[in-house]
């Protein structure tokens, strides 16, 4: 079995107020290095990750050094696991797009799984690319523990995918910055134990 502790990285800028921050390499903010630090005294403190795995972007980077110092391990980085390419709109309010796109946002907001971003990619194409990026982890670690540093969209669509729910239920799951989730693989099957840990942050917010 691989058990798989998926994170969300720490807080950065963009989160609030919202701005689609999607592929911009952010570094974590003081508060959100606070919480890397958090989770992974709390991933030291309940398993011993066999590897390290994030998204290449920094803010996942940082948040995964955290994660791996207690353990000697670094992180690989996994381009599957960038967050979702926001196109046309990266770096742009939900106001600003709407004034442009109006009738693509709507969308996104009501029908995520129907959107098409002007320029970006749409929820199908994230889920492609991280089930081949689960499908590497987990066929080189059959018998481990590993963590998995990736973002809020991108964790999302791994929890929809390992509870085989649509993507249309893309908004009815909440990944808080330093949030933790566990996730059990075996025999092609998943097993989600937990989802958005934040317990171990309620010092950090």
């Amino acid at each position: 079995m691989t058990k798989i502790i998926l994170v969300r990285h720490g807080h950065v800028e963009g989160i609030s107020p919202e701005r689609f921050r999607g592929r911009a390499d952010l570094a974590l903010t003081p508060q959100g290095l606070r919480q890397a630090e958090a989770t992974a005294r709390r991933i030291e403190a309940s398993w011993t990750p066999a590897a390290l795995y994030a998204s290449p972007l920094s803010r996942c980077r940082a948040t995964a050094e955290a994660i791996g110092r207690p353990f000697g391990l670094t992180p690989t980085p996994v381009p599957g696991l960038v967050d979702i390419d926001y196109g046309d709109w990266q770096g742009l309010t939900p106001d600003e797009a709407r004034s442009k796109w109006p009738e693509p946002l709507d969308t996104w907001y009501r029908a995520p799984h129907w959107a098409a971003i002007p320029g970006g990619e749409s929820l199908q194409d994230v889920l492609a690319r991280i089930v081949a990026a689960l499908r590497d982890v987990n066929g080189r670690h059959p018998r481990d523990t590993v963590v998995v540093v990736a973002h809020d969209s991108v964790n999302r669509i791994i929890l929809l995918h390992a509870l085989d729910l649509p993507l249309s239920r893309y908004r009815r799951l909440g990944q808080d910055p330093g949030a933790i989730n566990e996730i059990d693989f075996s025999e092609g099957e998943f097993a989600v134990r937990s989802v958005n840990g934040t317990y171990h942050l309620k010092e950090q917010r």
